[in-house]
Order: C-alpha cells, then structure tokens, then sequence
C-alpha cells in the first residue's frame, strides 16, 4: 500500500426500510488527508442531525475547493424489489468508483460491515467500520444525508405517508398508514409483503 495515492471509504444508509431507495456513499481522500478539516466525523447513527449537516456541508465545500471527492449512488425501490438489495448495493458500488475515476491501482478501498468492491481493487471490508475509519464515516454521513435529503423532498408527492418524518423506515405510524391506504411508487414491494392492518393496532 506504499504506492497508495488516494484513500477510499464505503458505506451505505437506508437498507432497511420500507419505502425510499438505498443509498451509498463513496468519498475520495488523500493518503495524507488533514482530516482536522472535518471535525466530529464517525459513524452517522451516533453524530448528531446538526452535527451531521454541518459535516456535509464541509465535505461539499471541501469538494469544491479539490481537497476530496465524494458521490452518493441511489439504487430506487423498484430495483431493490427486482434484484435483491445485496445486488443493488453492489452495483451503486461499482458505478460509484466509475464516476469517481478511480485506477485501481492507485487507491485502497475500506468498506463497512460486508460491503465489497469489484475484486481489481485493494480493499479491507471492517466490520462496524464507520466506527473505527474516519473515511468510512464520513461516507456514512455523506450517504444519509442525501437519502435524507431525498426523502424530504419527495415527501410533498406522497403526503399520506409522512416521508420527511420517519425516511421510509417502518415506524408504526408509517406501518399504520400502509396498512390502511396500502402502498406507494416508491414503496419496497418485498419489504412490505407481511404488514397487515392486525400487526399495527
């Protein structure tokens, strides 16, 4: 890893829920990246909803000013039905180092939990990674933070369903509520297959 020029860190946020689509964060670092730039970055579960946006903030500032790079690929609910979120998720991984224009020889790749990349690339694959690498943090925030953001905004086109409060994820209200009127466009089919109105009272 001498050769190492760039850093890589993977991760993803909205496996779990039941509308919304997947969304995985790629952020691009230098070997010797200062990462006294981005104060406060781990695993986005434990950083604050502030804390959170002001660190996205700085990651895009910092993109514009060419210090890092980052994408967040979205693989929608319709694929996610279609093809498994295990194969979704590979494929945002995939298409994610292509737009980042990475050569696989000159950058390592740390994934969280059981992510992988294509096998060309040198990669460790750490579990509770987000926790322990602060690449794989930061790609955390960066990728719930737009699947948030994306939420929020789409939200208005479902009223219903209350998607800028709970994600998409499968608070009793948001189960109450598909229960009741069934499911929307951007509802994961397969995710769904067991609410009935009996499970939510």
């Amino acid at each position: 890893m001498n050769s190492v020029v760039w850093q890589i860190g993977v991760d993803e946020a909205g496996r779990g829920p039941l509308a919304g689509p997947v969304a995985v964060g790629l952020v691009k670092v230098a070997a010797d990246f200062d990462w006294n730039l981005l104060p406060g970055v781990g695993d986005s579960k434990k950083v604050s909803t502030k804390n959170r946006a002001e660190i996205f903030l700085g990651v895009k500032l910092l993109q514009q000013a060419g210090k890092l790079d980052f994408v967040v690929m979205l693989g929608d609910a319709e694929a996610i039905d279609t093809k498994g979120i295990a194969v979704v998720i590979r494929e945002c991984i995939q298409n994610g180092l292509m737009k980042l224009q990475l050569s696989p020889i000159a950058c390592h790749i740390k994934l969280d939990g059981s992510l992988k990349a294509p096998a060309e690339y040198s990669q460790e694959t750490i579990i509770k990674g987000d926790s322990k690498e602060l690449v794989i943090g930061l790609a955390s925030i960066c990728a719930k933070e737009t699947r948030d953001a994306y939420m929020r905004e789409i939200a208005p086109q479902f009223p219903a369903y209350s998607f800028d409060t709970h994600k998409g994820y499968g608070t009793k209200a948001h189960r109450q509520t598909i229960a009741s009127i069934g499911l929307s466009s951007i509802h994961r089919v397969t995710y769904c297959k067991n609410i009935h109105i009996w499970d939510t009272v």
